[in-house]
């Protein structure tokens, strides 16, 4: 199929690329569904349509704060964490050997194995309160002193007093730190938990992959089909390279080497194109 929408179409059309069925693909099913996986993890990791950017909301559960303002035993008193290791070096100095023990931070939260990369943790409303209802909110107070009802203010003013109420929640109220690494799985929040309410809800700004089996349109991208494909007729050649000289039945000879050499130029076009077309640049190079 030319325009492949599922895992096997995909596989199917880079085998008819690299000449089958006229040609046998000397490729083991295994081995092209590795590659097939290598491929969708090269594309979502570096191609802008690889990924999307997505808003998850997370609700503060119990469970969450216990772990976070849980002390380990031996500890000093005060918020620490589950977690607790220990190192010993060796002083230059006197010649002994001191222990010092660390304690990190167990206020993490899990974040789905599918995400790569958050921006950040938007700020709940503390200064303004979430929403009117809080009446001891500033929001509720203006409301309640300078919006009496709809037509009685030019939305103008209005629009400036909102304005002034971000300005004081951006001043009072700094973005939450946060510590994210995609291999881990975790978002480090470095807040006071006290300050969390259990069922409040965090919205995280964070990027997310494309799942293909959701996305098909995945499979026909031009950059998958081609990179895939000389993927596959680079094992080719790594499969054939241990017959090199072997005579077939009226003078044939494998030649795996020329096969893989073709495959890795290929691979190294690619590769480059990815980073000059595919690929956004990092934001220090920007401006």
């Amino acid at each position: 199929m030319a325009q492949p929408s599922s895992r096997q179409e995909l596989i199917d059309y880079c085998l008819r690329q690299l000449g089958a069925p006229v040609v046998e693909i000397n490729v083991a099913d295994e081995q092209v569904q590795d590659l097939l996986d290598d491929a969708i993890q090269m594309f979502q990791q570096r191609h802008f349509d690889g990924v999307i950017q997505t808003f998850l909301k997370y609700e503060i559960t119990q469970a969450d704060k216990d772990r976070a303002q849980a002390v380990p035993p031996g500890a000093p008193s005060g918020r620490g964490s589950v977690g607790m290791a220990s190192t010993s070096v060796t002083s230059d100095i006197v010649g002994t050997t001191t222990t010092f023990t660390y304690y990190e931070n167990s206020n993490y939260l899990e974040i789905p194995k599918d995400v790569i990369g958050i921006n950040k943790v938007y700020q709940w409303d503390a200064l303004m309160g979430v929403s009117t209802r809080n009446m001891f909110s500033l929001k509720y107070q203006m409301f309640l002193n300078d919006v009496h009802y709809w037509g009685t203010q030019d939305i103008l003013s209005y629009s400036m007093s909102m304005s002034y109420l971000e300005t004081l929640n951006f001043l009072l109220n700094t973005h939450k730190a946060i510590r994210f690494n995609q291999r881990q799985d975790r978002m480090y929040l470095d807040v006071s938990y006290d300050d969390l309410i259990v069922g409040d809800y965090l919205v995280i700004d964070c990027w997310k992959v494309l799942n293909p089996n959701e996305a098909t349109g995945v499979f026909n991208d031009p950059f998958l089909k081609k990179y895939l494909t000389s993927l596959i007729k680079k094992q080719w050649g790594q499969n054939l390279i241990k017959f090199q000289g072997v005579k077939l039945p009226g003078g044939i000879e494998f030649n795996g080497r020329q096969i893989y050499d073709d495959a890795q130029a290929e691979l190294d076009k690619i590769e480059e194109k990815m980073m000059s077309t595919y690929e956004i640049p990092p934001l220090d190079l920007i401006g």
